[in-house]
């Protein structure tokens, strides 16, 4: 895998109109951000999801008022989607695999294996996958047409064990969806399961996949939810998967749609936010928006995103 230039591509596709990948360094890690365009269902000739996923606890107003502070639409809200590549003693690392072609009726989305052809990724060369969660937002791209074959045999595919045991029977019943969701949600857990149930490699608590790469369970958002930390020299960073969305900052109490323990959820939130802000470790997220790299900073009861300088 080569890094080089991957920020500033020679030229663009021609459906591309931004960058879709973003290449930074944690001490001796390579990191690359990479784009699998933006979560929106088209409904009713408009693409995004319902905004009230984004806080359905939250008062309408307050919600609506904080959209509008943000020229934002009141209604439909598109939800960047990112995953990261990871290169580190030897290994090539994917951390989750964006949307694949599993809901056919959000368009902008499910390129992400042309994306990782276009970043010079070759598939066969990705020794290790980690999952934040089993959402077909982040394991959708191994199951779309062609990928798995391209796989090699031995790709250890780390997951929680919380996680796998959780999707054997999913439990919806505190989440709030548009419908088509939840049965799309079990549809995609159930066939990923089955399909690489042996290259996964299961971890209680914390695992270490490579040197500097450690993937730890935060639970909430799912029950094997986790997130991953890098850590090179003096450098660190965080990849929190659905561990924080846009909202989350200032708001960090709003209950997320796709929660399915939304107070446990507000409350790791809450946690790793402090965390981050007392030890200057750098963000990424998979909802944030593109690239996504950011600093915490603690304001008051709540929290404020500092976008990083963009790296040329």
């Amino acid at each position: 895998m080569s890094l080089d230039n991957t920020s500033h591509p020679g030229r663009r596709g021609p459906d591309e109109l931004v960058p879709s990948r973003y290449a930074v360094r944690v001490g001796e890690i390579d990191v690359m951000v990479i784009s699998d365009g933006v979560i929106g269902v088209v409904s009713d000739g408009v693409i995004g999801l319902p905004t009230k996923m984004l806080a359905h606890n939250a008062d309408p107003a307050v919600r609506a008022a904080w959209l509008e502070d943000r020229f934002l639409p009141p209604d439909a809200f598109g939800w960047a989607l990112n995953a990261v590549v990871v290169r580190s003693g030897g290994q090539t690392i994917l951390i989750d695999a964006g949307f694949g072609e599993e809901y056919p009726d959000a368009p902008r989305v499910g390129r992400w294996a042309q994306r990782l052809e276009a970043a010079g990724i070759d598939p066969a060369s990705v020794t290790d996958v980690v999952l934040t969660h089993l959402h077909m937002d982040h394991v959708g791209g191994l199951l779309a047409d062609g990928v798995k074959e391209r796989l090699r045999p031995d790709l250890r595919i780390h997951v929680a064990a919380a996680e796998a045991e959780f999707w054997e029977a999913p439990d919806f019943s505190r989440v709030y969806m548009p419908p088509g969701f939840p049965d799309a949600l079990r549809r995609t857990g159930k066939r990923f399961l089955k399909e690489f149930h042996s290259q996964l490699r299961t971890f209680e608590n914390e695992y270490e996949v490579a040197p500097g790469v450690l993937v730890q369970r935060t639970g909430g958002h799912t029950p094997g939810h986790s997130v991953v930390r890098l850590a090179s020299g003096g450098d660190r960073l965080m990849f929190a998967g659905d561990l924080v969305f846009q909202v989350g900052f200032e708001h960090p109490d709003w209950y997320n749609g796709f929660e399915h323990d939304p107070e446990e959820a507000a409350r790791v939130r809450v946690r790793l936010l402090r965390e981050l802000a007392a030890n200057r470790e750098s963000l990424v997220a998979t909802h944030l928006s593109f690239p996504s790299v950011c600093h915490v900073a603690v304001d008051g009861d709540h929290f404020r995103c500092v976008p990083g300088p963009w790296e040329y």
